[in-house]
């Protein structure tokens, strides 16, 4: 077993998969699990009344792990180009808020019912992910601070080694040595194909700021030639999106 951990730590290519899997195992257990688990009663154990505090944690130290153990793969080099992705963080989070931050200002109400409707991000996005529903203060400060890291650590080194990191080479290359591809190399089937899978990996009322983000992204990854930059730009959008849905309690965005 410990042999064919060592041969498995020296594949490139399930360094940039795997963390990236394993997250998204998790998402699909709380679906699926999460949903069978949930009981809305008073006597109902904390991880039982809300699912979410329970399978979240559990996904970033799952995650973490992963990514530590394939740590040496991930080209994550300082620049000063890694400040365009601290930039481009905040320009690509503000067009993600963009609508619910409308939906507020012109005093709007209800929630989009239609599959169009709900493509316009217009929405009051208050439901979700809340640590506030934890009276204890260590309760709350342990539930917020693990939600946070995940957003702006593990997300942000999941997504894009894998977006950036591997699909991008991935698809230029798929019969050949596509680790030989630089990082960064423009060419429309990465975009269309990196930009909308990104975009489907999220709920609808997320695609018009995702398509713009992920189009985004795909410039600095372009521009810098930069992973970190990449890494970094996710950080600084997540870390603002997390303030945002704290600050204006809409948790329906993280």
């Amino acid at each position: 077993m410990m042999e064919q951990l060592k041969i498995w730590r020296e594949d490139r290519t399930l360094a940039h998969v795997v963390p990236f899997a394993v997250f998204m195992v998790f998402m699909l257990l709380y679906q699926f699990v999460g949903e069978a688990m949930l009981w809305e009663h008073d006597h109902a154990p904390w991880y039982r009344h809300w699912p979410e505090q329970f399978f979240y944690p559990l996904q970033t130290i799952a995650t973490l792990a992963v990514l530590i153990f394939f740590w040496r793969h991930y080209e994550l080099k300082w620049s000063n180009k890694v400040w365009i992705g601290v930039a481009a963080g905040f320009v690509g989070i503000a067009a993600w808020l963009l609508p619910t931050t409308l939906y507020d200002y012109y005093e709007m109400t209800g929630k989009p019912d239609s599959f169009f409707e709900k493509l316009s991000g217009l929405a009051p996005r208050k439901e979700g992910f809340d640590p506030g529903v934890f009276s204890d203060p260590m309760a709350y400060w342990a539930s917020l601070i693990l939600r946070v890291f995940r957003a702006v650590v593990i997300v942000a080194l999941v997504e894009e080694i894998f977006w950036r990191g591997f699909l991008m080479r991935f698809l230029l290359k798929m019969d050949g040595n596509y680790w030989k591809v630089p990082f960064g190399k423009p060419a429309w089937i990465s975009f269309f194909v990196v930009t909308g899978a990104f975009m489907l990996a999220h709920a609808p009322l997320d695609w018009a700021g995702a398509f713009v983000y992920g189009s985004l992204t795909f410039g600095v990854a372009v521009w810098t030639r930069s992973l970190l930059a990449c890494v970094v730009m996710h950080g600084v959008a997540n870390a603002t999106l997390a303030w945002y849905a704290m600050t204006y309690a809409k948790y329906g965005m993280w």
